[in-house]
């Protein structure tokens, strides 16, 4: 362990941020939420899916289940471990869903070519403390007779240090930013649908509202423009300008994740299955007293209360289907929680899974949340895929961890850590392009004109991250 300096997980990633790697960060900081950020480098493996790809298309979460199941971690007497210490860390796009319900395929146009899904499995992580303010690194001993592991327990035992030494001195080593083209600041952005196609969709799908079909469904627009940013100096910039629960870099060498997300899709913590659904939008005020004001009107709001209590009723609904229904359970209902351009109406519904059903029947069964799919889920996402026409991506799907299974002091296994998050406010950086993407839930009374405008307020933080760091640097350009 070792002292940490201001910026520990930026400093600690910043020498790696060349290869494949990931940095998973908190604005919260307390000792149960928040309190640790991860970084891993060099994967010893890595597994993507769809057209194409290693897995093709099918469903990747059994082979994603099959090889954490390879390795396991031991529990060390009075050691209270971080929640990931080594495992899987990666993305599902909400186009995977077509293999957890197969009504939803449809034969859509891939825009913007990345993987469906993508998966590095690290044996060597650095867990940050910010609470207890240490750098923890962990590396795993393979036990002889396990592929790849060295002929005695002393030599694996050396090797371990060894892995240990390298990444600290790795981490400490101070390094530049990272060195960017000539920046072109004020680009336009280019919609894939533009202000009267997104207000079409709205006004379609408030006929099949109409007619019964669906409940709510939630449609995108997707943006994109021209940078010539360096995608990890994008990051540094959002950490500062969109604080969030869950901020994440990923670099899958030929393009790049970069995220500020609000919303917990699925997590496992302490025997009990988590997810919080979020719905119901409205702006951040300019002085204390309008934001207050913006917070009244939106928990008065009949449409948006309505939405949302639908919408916990959905997550209820995905959380029975693998939970002991006596076990479920709403802990927050319709709060008010602020983010740094807008505030939400946010719930949280949990379970205690049933025998059998493991972490990832909790995962496919709350893929994709409903408040970025709708209600009846199902039906929703036939009709969005019909309307968009086109692959979300990486938008909307979900990204985060699964650790490996512990093996604990009595010889039973207990099952690994789960956190992912729906991959909203992300961008995606490919070939010198920035995507964005957002949307929002449509009722039977929503109004064109308003819902396309809560997209734009959707994409405001992310869009004033690139102008903003583009002024940044072009400034420390001259």
């Amino acid at each position: 362990m070792t002292n940490l300096s201001i910026e520990p997980s930026i400093e600690t990633f910043e020498p790696r941020s060349n290869a494949r790697s990931f940095l998973f960060e908190s604005a919260a900081t307390t000792e149960t939420i928040g309190r640790y950020s991860f970084v891993g480098v060099d994967p010893h493996k890595v597994i993507t899916s769809g057209p194409g790809y290693s897995l093709g298309e099918q469903d990747p979460l059994p082979t994603l289940a099959d090889e954490l199941a390879q390795f396991r971690v031991a529990q060390v007497p009075g050691v209270k471990l971080p929640p990931l210490i080594g495992g899987a860390i990666g993305y599902v796009g909400y186009d995977c869903v077509k293999y957890f319900e197969p009504r939803t395929r449809r034969d859509l146009k891939d825009i913007v070519r990345v993987p469906e899904s993508l998966f590095m499995f690290f044996h060597t992580i650095v867990a940050v403390d910010s609470f207890f303010q240490q750098i923890k690194i962990f590396t795993y001993l393979k036990v002889p007779g396990t592929p790849g592991a060295e002929n005695n327990v002393e030599a694996g035992y050396e090797l371990a240090r060894q892995i240990l030494s390298e990444t600290l001195a790795a981490i400490t080593a101070r390094v530049p930013i990272p060195p960017q083209g000539p920046i072109k600041p004020d680009q336009e952005y280019t919609s894939n649908i533009g202000q009267a196609g997104y207000e079409s969709h709205v006004t379609k799908l408030k006929e099949h509202i109409n007619r019964g079909d669906i409940i709510q469904a939630v449609p995108s627009q997707r943006v994109a423009r021209p940078t010539s940013l360096h995608p990890f100096n994008v990051y540094r910039r959002l950490r500062t300008v969109n604080p969030s629960p869950y901020l994440f870099f990923i670099d899958c060498e030929d393009f790049q994740i970069i995220g500020a997300s609000p919303e917990v899709l699925v997590k496992s913590e302490q025997g009990r299955i988590i997810t919080h659904p979020i719905a119901g939008t409205v702006k951040r005020g300019a002085t204390a007293q309008e934001d207050d004001a913006l917070a009244e009107e939106l928990k008065n709001s009949l449409k948006d209360r309505a939405e949302h209590v639908m919408l916990v009723d959905l997550a209820r609904n995905d959380v029975n289907r693998v939970c002991d229904p006596l076990s479920t359970r709403v802990d927050r209902l319709m709060i008010v929680q602020r983010f740094s351009h807008v505030q939400h109406l946010t719930s949280e519904v949990s379970g205690v899974l049933r025998p059998g059903k493991t972490r990832f029947d909790a995962f496919r069964s709350i893929f994709p949340a409903g408040t970025v799919s709708g209600a009846p889920k199902v039906r929703a996402m036939e009709l969005i895929a019909e309307l968009e026409g086109e692959k979300r991506g990486v938008y909307a799907g979900a990204v985060g961890y699964f650790g490996y299974d512990i093996c604990l002091l009595d010889g039973t296994v207990e099952e690994g850590a789960m956190d992912t998050c729906i991959t909203l406010r992300t961008m995606v950086m490919k070939d010198g392009i920035v995507y964005l993407q957002a949307g929002g839930g449509i009722v039977f009374d929503s109004d064109e004109n308003d819902e396309y405008v809560e997209t734009l307020n959707k994409l405001r933080a992310n869009r004033a991250c690139i102008d903003s760091a583009e002024a940044l640097f072009a400034l420390a350009e001259k």
